[in-house]
């Protein structure tokens, strides 16, 4: 790191501790405890990319380019006054940072703010953290897009990987996720992992189950009601070593069946009309987003929740409004916007656009959808496949 500019000797009056961590394969990984630095650091309020709103931008497009940023947070210069408070201790004495170190506070931050700057102008690339994507329909805009993405990169003296420079694809690997025109399904190798793994012995491997899993929950119906059976293992009153029943088995293999078939699911398109679908069980409410394609509506996002215990108390079209209220709030960022269509198989639910309730719980959640533009449209229970199926899985 010195040769390369990395770091410098320092005079300064501060030092944090240096922490060599071992990896699984048994090399060793260089860290910072830079927790003091951190606590006296003003923070950055700089918000973080949302990955959903990324995937959304991807709609329409046919082409895909991805670059990563060699030794992406060392690009960053530090500020000269900044540098003595990084300084830390080596066998050559002590040492401070003349680029960005990872361990900061502030820094993922700081290096979104760069890479903001550097493809401000660009609508056709976005980032995220050191990743960059360009999306195109066709390929003239995507060679001239690709040519002054690279200009962008030049211009801010910014280095990308050559290794991980994947150009011109029709598919593409994105934060977890395989992206192609207008859909977005779980990537290959993350779903080989989920398949491979073995059955839980302790509270540790539940959660660290029910964390994998849950990142592609999103493609999977009734999440909640399905590991209902094994986050009921996280309790206070179970043991530490759990006891993994049938329910349990049952519950797993089933996610491991859906994730197997490589669900895909349509990125949204603003310029068409929304559908939510709805419903409840006993233990939990899903929800489905829908949009039409080819005649045929398709699923953009699966929602789930388990119910609280208090809340499974809750009469039958309480638990129903209770899905309309979860589902608008967690699919808000695409219905808030445009007149979207809610399709309920639970008759007594029109009441929500009709009149008042005399149950006050209702009547409150019913004025707390007012500010969405909604037509709610009665079908059959056989119709809501999307919701309802998966919903008595619990």
């Amino acid at each position: 790191m010195l040769d390369l500019g990395v770091i410098e000797p320092s005079t300064s009056p501060y030092c944090s501790p240096v922490v060599l961590v071992k990896k699984k394969d048994g090399s060793v990984r260089f860290c910072i405890d830079f927790r003091k630095l951190n606590a006296a650091t003003v923070l950055d309020a700089t918000n973080i990319p949302n990955p959903e709103d990324l995937f959304v931008e991807l709609k329409g497009s046919r082409m895909f380019t991805s670059c990563d940023l060699a030794k992406a947070y060392w690009q960053v210069p530090l500020d000269e006054a900044s540098r003595p408070f990084t300084a830390i201790q080596t066998p050559m004495g002590l040492m401070q940072w003349v680029r960005m170190p990872f361990g900061l506070v502030t820094a993922p931050a700081t290096f979104n703010r760069l890479m903001r700057l550097v493809f401000a102008v660009r609508a056709d690339v976005f980032s995220y953290f050191d990743d960059a994507v360009l999306h195109s329909p066709q390929w003239d805009n995507h060679m001239m897009g690709l040519r002054n993405m690279l200009m962008s990169l030049r211009q801010h003296k910014l280095t990308a990987n050559p290794a991980k420079l994947h150009i011109a694809y029709d598919t593409i690997d994105f934060l977890g996720h395989c992206i192609t025109e207008g859909t977005v399904s779980p990537q290959p190798g993350k779903i080989h992992k989920i398949l491979k793994l073995e059955t839980p012995k302790t509270k540790k491997q539940i959660k660290s189950l029910v964390g994998l899993v849950s990142f592609y929950r999103a493609f999977i119906p009734s999440f909640s009601d399905l590991t209902a059976s094994l986050t009921n293992l996280l309790k206070a009153v179970c043991p530490e070593k759990v006891v993994w029943n049938s329910q349990c088995e049952t519950s797993f293999a089933r996610i491991q069946e859906m994730l197997a078939s490589y669900p895909i699911l349509r990125l949204p398109d603003f310029t068409k009309e929304f559908v939510v679908r709805t419903d409840a069980s006993d233990v939990g409410i899903v929800a489905v987003l829908l949009q039409a394609h080819n005649d045929k509506l398709m699923p953009c996002k699966y929602a789930s929740r388990k119910l609280l215990p208090r809340k499974t108390r809750y009469s039958t079209i309480e638990r129903e409004a209770l899905s309309v209220i979860f589902a608008v709030s967690i699919f808000s960022r695409y219905l808030r916007m445009s007149h979207f269509i809610l399709e309920v198989d639970h008759r007594p639910l029109l009441f929500l656009k009709q009149r008042k309730a005399k149950n006050a719980r209702l009547t409150r959640w019913a004025l707390a959808l007012q500010e969405f533009s909604f037509t709610v449209r009665a079908i059959a229970g056989v119709t809501n496949h999307h919701a309802d199926v998966m919903s008595r899985l619990g």
